[in-house]
């Protein structure tokens, strides 16, 4: 098996390695930040090589009610959650406009076994729609107002969809996984836990090399 696991930055990379080692199963890249640059790294590094999997690793904010601060999240699917027009009787997304759609399915086999591995290791973790958005959430409203666009919505980021639409086009099944370092919402950075949620990150990765063997 030959996986592309892509992150947005430097140090969740890193998180990644540490917990994957030295396995030769795994390939890793920059995505950068945001669902453009996402998507064409993405694609540029699905152009180099063939792939049986793309994961989709990073932190990620967490709904409150959904998941909490230091918990995983797997995606039961990726969503696009800004990706619309806004109207005077509210948002209306591309499904919605007949011009396309904003969700992307992931491989459920895969989140599934890969949710039961982290369970079993006695980590938070729960599977939920993961939301990619071009403006991260900074309040209560904005917060409210996604979670009743997307029903159950889990974590949100910014660069799933760009990195997974790439992988669709190729017909390369997908995981998404995110460590949940801060609530989505106003954003109060002195209550957010990047270095417990980038060790998270770790620990995950060291399941999915488990899961995928």
């Amino acid at each position: 098996m030959r996986v592309l696991v892509m992150t947005a930055v430097t140090a969740e990379r890193d998180a990644v390695l540490r917990g994957l080692g030295e396995d030769s199963r795994f390939e890793l890249a920059l995505a950068g930040v945001g669902l453009a640059a996402a998507a064409v790294h993405g694609a540029l590094a699905l152009a180099k090589a063939e792939y049986d999997l793309v994961v989709i690793a990073g932190i990620a904010g967490g709904f409150a009610g959904q998941a909490e601060v230091g918990s995983l999240v797997v995606a039961s699917e990726i969503i696009a959650a800004d990706l619309g027009v806004e109207m005077l009787d509210g948002f209306k997304s591309l499904d919605e406009l007949g011009f396309g759609s904003t969700r992307i399915a992931v491989d459920m086999e895969l989140a599934h076994r890969l949710t039961e591995g982290l369970l079993a290791v006695g980590l938070q973790a729960r599977s939920g729609p993961v939301l990619t958005v071009a403006t991260a959430t900074g309040t209560a409203a904005t917060a409210a107002e996604l979670a009743v666009r997307v029903p159950g919505a889990a974590a949100e980021a910014m660069e799933g969809f760009g990195i997974a639409a790439a992988a669709q086009q190729r017909g390369v099944p997908i995981l998404e996984i995110r460590a949940i370092s801060n609530a989505v919402g106003p954003r109060d950075r002195d209550a957010w836990r990047i270095v417990d949620a980038l060790k998270a990150l770790e620990t995950a990765s060291s399941v999915l090399a488990e899961v995928l063997k």
